[in-house]
């Protein structure tokens, strides 16, 4: 079906019901990015006629397109499942196979205002809308407050699977009242709907949360509080190792390790901007009637590192890393697993360095992120993000900085898409998109460059000519978050950990009493090795031991009996290799140092 569904003129897409004419970028019936946004747009208002047809007295609040779907809140007088969601789609099925016309007028916001007079979720609406012509989408006997844009019939939504049903407050406020939630996701044709569909379902096996709880890496506690992961002794050795090698490996680029306060005064976070720009976001604390802000990044401590002596320009530029916790407020709501959280730990850097040497350190940043990426086999993308409507600084700086980052990448042939105002408040970024075994794109580390923060906190750096010059300050994180990168990784593995990281790299079974205190002398030499290794010595029977190890998804399993314990050597199960060999201990210490050793950052 190559039928035209809408237009894009200057940018925009105009759907058939509001173009006048006929123009040179018509958006043809298929899955490109502009026409499933129109598409997943209208079958949000299917679901939603669906809906009002089952539940004739559904009041419904807002219907948007999402990344990776389309959602609707309603509020409805009976509690709606997972299991309802067949009958829906059904209805769905019936009204998209009905053909019906999707019509669109417009009129004024007052006249609006009247014909939705007695429903309150749309004077909700209303409200955030600005004066002037307001558009409301009919099909059949369902109408809608809505600009659009939307498909011309509902014969071109036929390719659609409701997902998951959840609770939202209204507006996003947690005090105001929860409203029902359903999404959805829709495509072009069949094809494409039933491998989105199988995706799905192997993501639900692969949900970090799931592995995490199996393999005892995390919990979650309600009397600690909500988005506060606490990491277990497995989870704790999967993420030492990760820091470990992360440490080695800022070292030898020339990070030195620093550690800012977890509480500045809030006069800190005025002079910085975020007070104003971010806020919202942070918690706050009186403390010997001073307010305290705790913070939300590492930047600021960062910059009280520069101040504390006087730098030259032969200094520069001067590199400063940490591993950061932060606070954020998040909202309940959104809390998820470790990939949303209200503490976490970045990362972080900043590179202090003159304008002419912002791009040499971004390129050595990039090369960074091809290292790391490329050891845990994640294949990325680049997206530049430019000024936000809410920032500070001057336009200058702003297009320097944004210059210098494009630059970076043009030199190295790197492809990258522009996010236009997706920049932090301070200044423009580059965004690292990781894409994992599913073949799903998640935000991870960034590159920033930032002219304002030197300004408003007044660092200077001695110049060749003795005099005062303001440096650049370059803030990197390439994980973006321990939490988020180590839950990104759970899902990307199904839990089957590179060696390097695995929280236990092998076990050692022996087979009965008699051959446990080879096992316990050749584990402690192992652990010498720094390799992370356990006994299995249960009152259990080795088949049983053996499926636990491989349960919990242990690289190697190591079988102990009289002939190992004569040989000085073990039977070896490699759950990777699905192989069985022995190994002398010479030979296996030899074995596990080069895994050991296959990972460099």
């Amino acid at each position: 079906m190559n039928d035209v569904i809408a237009y894009k003129v200057g940018g925009q897409v105009i759907d058939t019901q509001t173009a006048v004419a006929s123009y040179d970028n018509p958006i043809l019936f298929n899955n490109s990015k502009d026409a499933l946004e129109v598409i997943r747009h209208s079958c949000a208002h299917l679901m939603a006629q669906a809906i009002k047809a089952l539940y004739p007295d559904a009041k419904f609040f807002v219907g948007p397109v999402i990344e990776d779907g389309f959602y609707y809140d309603f509020r409805i007088g009976v509690k709606i499942g997972d299991a309802d969601l067949k009958a829906i789609e059904q209805k769905m099925s019936e009204l998209a196979s009905a053909k019906l016309p999707i019509e669109k007028t417009c009129t004024t916001k007052s006249e609006v205002l009247k014909h939705f007079a007695s429903d309150d979720l749309k004077q909700e609406v209303l409200l955030r809308i600005p004066d002037g012509e307001v558009s409301i989408y009919k099909q059949g006997d369902f109408e809608d407050l809505c600009r659009g844009p939307h498909v011309p019939n509902t014969r071109y939504l036929r390719f659609f699977k409701l997902t998951k049903v959840a609770g939202a407050y209204l507006g996003g406020d947690e005090k105001r009242e929860m409203l029902t939630r359903i999404y959805g996701i829709a495509f072009a044709d069949k094809e494409s709907l039933r491998d989105y569909v199988t995706m799905i379902e192997e993501a639900k096996k692969r949900d970090h949360r799931k592995i995490g709880n199996e393999l005892k890496l995390f919990t979650f506690d309600e009397e600690v509080g909500a988005g506060l992961p606490i990491w277990l002794p497995n989870g704790g050795r999967l993420r030492s190792k990760l820091e470990q090698l992360l440490f080695k490996a800022h070292r030898q680029r020339g990070y030195q390790p620093v550690r800012g306060p977890e509480l500045l005064k809030s006069e800190a976070w005025k002079i910085s901007g975020h007070y104003q720009n971010y806020g919202e976001n942070m918690y706050f604390t009186v403390i010997d009637e001073a307010e305290y802000g705790i913070k939300p990044m590492n930047c600021l401590g960062h910059i009280k590192v520069f101040q504390n002596e006087v730098r030259s320009y032969r200094d520069l530029p001067l590199k400063f890393f940490e591993y950061g916790v932060v606070h954020r407020h998040e909202k309940s709501g959104v809390l998820h697993g470790l990939f949303r959280v209200r503490e976490f730990t970045q990362d972080d850097a900043h590179i202090f360095c003159t304008p002419d040497q912002i791009k040499e350190n971004v390129i050595e940043i990039l090369s960074f992120v091809d290292s790391i990426m490329s050891a845990f086999g994640f294949k990325y993308e680049m997206e530049i993000s430019t000024r936000p409507e809410k920032s500070i600084g001057d336009e200058a700086y702003w297009i320097a900085a944004t210059e210098g980052l494009k630059n970076a990448l043009d030199e190295n042939g790197i492809k990258y898409g522009i996010d236009e105002g997706g920049g932090a408040f301070y200044g423009p970024k580059i965004d690292i998109k990781i894409t994992d075994a599913l073949k799903r794109k998640w935000q991870c580390g960034t590159i920033q460059v930032d002219f304002n923060l030197p300004e408003r906190f007044d660092i200077s750096y001695v110049d060749a000519n003795n005099e005062h010059a303001r440096p650049v300050m370059l803030h990197r994180a390439i994980l973006g978050s321990f939490e988020r990168f180590i839950g990104i990784l759970i899902e990307h593995t199904s839990g089957e950990f590179p060696f390097f990281i695995a929280p236990t790299q092998a076990v050692l079974i022996p087979i009965s009493d008699a051959h446990l205190d080879y096992a316990k002398a050749l584990a402690n030499e192992l652990m010498g090795e720094g390799i992370d290794v356990e006994v299995s010595s249960k009152n259990e029977s080795l088949n049983k031991r053996i499926r636990n190890a491989e349960t919990m998804r242990v690289p190697m399993i190591f079988v102990i009996g009289d002939a190992e314990v004569e040989n000085q050597s073990v039977a070896v199960r490699d759950r990777r290799e699905r192989t069985q060999y022995n190994l002398s201990k010479i030979e296996l210490l030899k074995t596990l140092k080069e895994k050991l050793s296959e990972v460099h950052f």
